[in-house]
């Protein structure tokens, strides 16, 4: 299987300086805008039925991110989202783990705790989350706090207003020391914030700086903005990661994060991940999905499937 080593040795020639890399960024090829959108579309109609659609409901579930990233959150709702992700349809043992429950650094300990024993990764935002607007060594910070409480993973978000002043050096050493951060201790994912980018052109020169930086996972969105994941920004990113994987062997992950609110809508992107990279993506160390809400659909349409009935939202935990 490929490796998530550091990509950074293939591209040492156009990491130097400023204006190599952004020579190299602004000559990927341009999107074609029309053409990515239709071409979402078009797989986003496939039809999944039966046997086919229990284990892309399965799969879906594997790969959430649970998450919880508000100013009101209290160790007992991080431990009520831990024993949902180790547990969630507790009317039937059946039904997968979550992948993982993201939580912010200074609940990073109270989630390890509570998860204990379990497969459940420890996922954090650090850095600035969600704006990205912080000295390095606060993000340094932040990120090493995050892992010496148990993260499994990082969340970082990339300052967008360096990215989009064209200021590409300073957020590609920013994501490479934050890595360098992480070591072997820690998974790293990177957040573009997609809706904040502006343009496809610009979405594909993230995708391919966070992964030339180190990224282990490239991610949309926070889900604090408007515009959040969406197929045709999926696809663009699912594109990039296959692409970047046939240059330098490297395989990078891609984790869609807000507005995935549907069991309909979450198989719709497993088909994109299935049509565009392929099998080796389909699976929760490749593929994640940062929707908490959309857990709550998958596991009635799971329970559809298996009795017949519609159980409803009452039936299911709220988060």
């Amino acid at each position: 299987m490929p490796t998530t080593a550091p990509a950074a040795l293939a591209f040492a020639d156009v990491t130097t300086s400023d204006s190599a890399l952004r020579r190299f960024l602004h000559g990927l090829p341009g999107v074609d805008a029309v053409g990515l959108e239709a071409r979402a579309a078009s797989l986003g109609t496939r039809s999944i039925k039966t046997t086919a659609k229990a284990y892309a409901i399965d799969l879906a579930i594997s790969m959430i991110d649970l998450t919880t990233l508000e100013g009101a959150d209290t160790p007992g709702k991080v431990r009520a989202l831990a024993a949902k992700a180790v547990n969630p349809d507790p009317t039937d043992r059946t039904t997968p783990t979550t992948a993982a429950v993201c939580v912010y650094p200074d609940m990073v300990a109270t989630a390890k705790a509570a998860l204990a024993g379990s497969d459940v990764k420890v996922a954090s935002v650090a850095t600035a989350f969600p704006a990205g607007r912080a000295a390095l060594p606060v993000k340094l910070a932040d990120t090493a706090d995050a892992i010496a409480a148990g993260a499994d993973e990082i969340d970082m978000v990339i300052d967008r207003g360096a990215f989009l002043a064209g200021r590409y050096l300073e957020v590609y050493e920013q994501i490479a020391a934050i890595k360098a951060e992480c070591g072997d201790r820690a998974r790293l994912k990177v957040i573009f914030e997609t809706g904040e980018l502006s343009t496809y052109d610009n979405i594909r020169r993230a995708s391919w700086l966070g992964m030339m930086a180190g990224a282990d996972f490239i991610k949309t969105s926070t889900g604090k903005v408007a515009v959040n994941a969406t197929p045709a920004n999926t696809l663009l990113m699912l594109e990039a990661v296959r692409d970047f994987r046939a240059q330098t062997g490297v395989q990078v992950g891609v984790k869609p994060a807000g507005g995935i609110r549907n069991t309909k809508e979450a198989i719709k992107f497993l088909v994109l991940v299935n049509e565009t990279v392929g099998e080796d993506w389909l699976d929760n160390h490749w593929f994640r999905f940062g929707a908490s809400s959309l857990l709550n659909d998958l596991l009635m349409q799971r329970q559809k499937l298996a009795t017949g009935r519609y159980s409803g939202p009452d039936y299911v935990t709220v988060d």
